[in-house]
């Protein structure tokens, strides 16, 4: 005679089986690759880990959410797309954390929504773009082009000569040992950029403190603006360039000598004008709300 499960057995049962449906998915998987070739990634929601190694293979290693529909996995000559696909209208179970290895000299393509970004060891050109993730990489003297919404943007590179080009519309800036050239722009959040060597390099922010501790080449130029903000420059070792500086309603400390003069009898605005060494570089500093700070190490 069959027996009839408890109503108390049935609701463990129910449950163990709901918990299973609703499982993330392990992923390990793996595909030949080019050298130097280009890796895209697209993931809306989670993390994407992205570590450069020597095997000419990619290989992803992590998590799906249970609501995703699939991960797509696939090569065009030297391009790889790696894309995490998700239904239209799409629960909430839809994070993935993707560990992903490729060949370190790969050139990267990374999107996500609300996924944050982690690249270590890639040597190659990199485009990383999010929503409202954080983004942290390293930078290996090709160009790198970063931009998030709502996230912080850290950039480490190698000193070696670049183009960087970093953007955020609510978050932070940090930007340490790159070189050559720099553009760096955030509406509300601080850019820093520290421990570096330019031939060109610019910094704006709405609201937020610029800082600018690194170096200035011959011939080079530095082009700061704010509206609402301090702005502290120090320059590594010498620098010779003309200096054009203003602020409206704040203050001016130079270093170099020569002190600020008010910009009209009936206005609260500083400017400064000066030469340093033989002028060949240009600086321009503009502020309309906060101090100015000027010095060299």
């Amino acid at each position: 005679m069959m027996k009839t499960l408890s109503p108390k057995l049935l609701l463990v049962l129910s449950g163990l089986l709901s918990a299973a449906a609703f499982a993330a998915e392990d992923i390990n998987e793996t595909m030949d690759a080019a050298a130097d070739g280009t890796v895209s990634i697209s993931n809306v929601a989670g993390e994407v880990e992205v570590q450069g190694w020597s095997r000419k293979q990619v290989e992803i290693t992590g998590e799906l959410g249970s609501d995703v529909d699939e991960l797509i996995f696939e090569r065009d000559g030297n391009e790889i797309l790696i894309k995490v696909k998700v239904p239209r209208h799409h629960g909430r179970r839809i994070a993935s954390g993707l560990i992903v290895k490729v060949p370190e000299a790969s050139s990267l393509e990374i999107n996500t929504v609300s996924a944050d970004i982690e690249v270590d060891n890639v040597t190659g050109e990199q485009d990383l773009e999010s929503v409202s993730g954080d983004i942290e990489t390293d930078a290996h003297a090709k160009d790198i082009d970063v931009s998030s919404v709502s996230g912080d943007v850290v950039i480490v590179g190698d000193r070696k000569p670049m183009r960087s080009r970093l953007n955020s519309v609510s978050g932070d800036i940090e930007a340490e040992s790159l070189a050559g050239e720099i553009e760096a722009e955030s509406v509300s959040g601080d850019v820093e950029i520290v421990d570096g060597s330019f031939t060109r390099a610019a910094a704006h922010s709405v609201n937020g403190e610029i800082v600018f501790h690194a170096e200035l080449l011959d011939n080079g130029r530095l082009d700061v603006e704010t509206i609402n903000g301090e702005v502290d420059i120090k320059f590594a070792g010498d620098i010779s360039a003309r200096f054009d500086i203003e602020t409206f309603n704040g203050e001016i400390r130079n270093c170099f000598g020569p002190e600020s003069e008010r910009t009209s009898r009936y206005a609260p605005g500083r400017e400064l004008m000066f030469s340093e060494g033989d002028g060949s570089g240009r600086v321009t500093i503009q502020t309309l709300n906060g101090d100015i700070r000027l010095c060299n190490d």
